[in-house]
């Protein structure tokens, strides 16, 4: 039953020495449910029954190296020996009690007394309430949590327990989304119900990260969240969207919060190929690239116009970069780079329409914005409608920007400071003045190289001297 990517003997081998020590180790939670779906799963965790917590690392350090993770509430990371396999999460279960709001808010310990049943309670859904045995293969259902999934049902596993903790509302939308399981009705007016104010930035920011990366259609979870009142109170932003109309000659399918959704939908479908960091910052382009639309909505001439809507869409979507507090990834701006893409996610059809675009426009471009990543979420606004429309306009800018070497950065200055300093100039503002002058000279393709921005840089300061 274990996947290639765990190691089939080190699991049995802490199963058995738990047994050999009058426990049992039960493998618990997620990767149970995604086995169960016939989807693979790298994390795995093992509950371990019966063994007093100060012989637990005892017990696991024949496996291989043993790393303790947390102090109130210890689980072991288990790397087993001579394999490729990822580390294996090991705890005994654990009681929980409420003493405060938010996710810090919880007095947490072990106790390998506790039974199934009780240890099963205690989780989210009961999808994920399901545990197995990698000794004799049986499953631990307490709470029917087979039945849910061949149901495609997403249930509370206990409903006076459910809101201790208000991230399962968030958790809820986005495993509705990525499993495109229905969310049961009581369970949905326990989210309904749960204040959202508690939980920190990066806690939330985790749960949509999830939602817009892993689901294949972001928009069914986008839909629940507005529908349970959690775009409210997490992404406000997104609020003016609903119900604000649009020309039907160029979105038939409705408002722009329809039209974002399947936006978002196309995006994630389009653009699989993007490492983390890319793809969150093209997911969250095309989240916000409408945001502008609301405060710039009019009808003129009979028309529904939006104009300016691409700069108007900057300030609400740093607003919901801030509240999320997205910055950076991995090295690559995110932010930067979202706000960009909001701010000229029309260049690439607008480029194509116009009689001649120069060169230096798509190298003035490239230093705000990504210009590939602006031709996906182009590409993604285009056809996240309904009607037939020719976005051949995103090949045909992209063809030009790659051309050009500038399909991801705007070109690296050729004169530098010590070129100046060479020519005899002292340090001060003048020096990037005539860097300032050269470069953008060489945005339009008249310095082309070292040397003649340095005979430009000398015509500058003979001019500048003859005055």
């Amino acid at each position: 039953m274990l996947s290639a990517d765990v190691s089939i003997n080190a699991v049995r081998r802490i199963a058995e020495a738990a047994a050999a020590g009058g426990g049992r180790a039960l493998v618990v939670g997620g990767w149970v449910r995604d086995q169960l779906r016939g989807r693979p799963s790298k994390d795995i965790d093992i509950e371990v029954f019966g063994i007093p917590q100060e012989q637990l690392l005892e017990l696991l350090s024949p496996i291989g190296r043993v790393e303790p993770v947390g102090q109130s509430f210890p689980v072991y990371k288990v790397v087993p020996t001579g394999g490729s396999a990822g580390a294996i999460d090991v705890a005994l279960p654990r009681r929980e009690s409420k003493r405060g709001r938010g996710h810090k808010g919880f007095e947490v310990h072990g106790d390998p007394s506790m039974s199934l049943v009780e240890a099963a309670r205690r989780r989210d859904f009961t999808i994920n309430a399901i545990s197995w045995d990698p000794l004799t293969g049986s499953y631990e259902d307490p709470f029917d949590g087979r039945g849910d999934l061949d149901r495609r049902l997403l249930r509370a596993v206990d409903s006076r327990t459910f809101s201790d903790d208000s991230l399962r509302a968030l958790r809820a939308v986005q495993f509705a989304a990525r499993f495109e399981f229905a969310l049961e009705e009581q369970t949905a007016a326990l989210c309904r119900a749960l204040p959202l104010d508690d939980l920190p930035a990066e806690r939330i920011w985790s749960e949509i990260e999830k939602l817009l990366l892993q689901a294949p259609r972001p928009s069914l979870g986008l839909q629940l969240a507005l529908d349970l009142g959690i775009i409210r109170q997490v992404m406000p932003e997104l609020l003016p969207t609903v119900g604000c109309e649009q020309e039907p000659e160029w979105h038939p399918e409705g408002d722009v919060w329809t039209h974002t959704l399947m936006v978002v939908d196309k995006a994630r479908e389009l653009n699989g190929d993007l490492d983390r960091p890319r793809l969150v910052t093209v997911m969250l382009g095309a989240l916000c690239h409408d945001l502008g639309k609301p405060p710039t909505t009019a009808v003129v001439d009979g028309r529904i116009r939006s104009l300016d809507h691409e700069q108007a869409g900057v300030e609400p979507t740093v607003s919901l970069l801030n509240r999320l507090n997205i910055h950076s990834i991995d090295g690559f701006d995110v932010r930067a780079q979202v706000a960009g893409l909001v701010a000229h996610h029309l260049k690439p059809g607008a480029f194509r329409k116009a009689p001649y675009v120069s060169d230096g426009a798509f190298r003035r471009l490239a230093q705000k914005v990504d210009l590939e990543l602006l031709a996906r979420v182009a590409r993604a606004d285009c056809l996240g409608r309904t009607g037939n429309f020719d976005c051949t306009a995103m090949d045909w800018f992209l063809d030009r920007a790659r051309a050009l070497g500038v399909e991801h950065h705007a070109p690296a200055p050729l004169l530098l400071g010590r070129h100046l300093l060479a020519l005899g100039l002292t340090p001060g503002p003048r020096i990037g003045e005539i860097l300032k002058l050269v470069y953008e000279k060489q945005l339009d393709g008249e310095v082309t190289s070292v040397e003649a921005g340095i005979a430009e840089a000398r015509r500058l300061i003979s001019e500048s001297a003859a005055r």
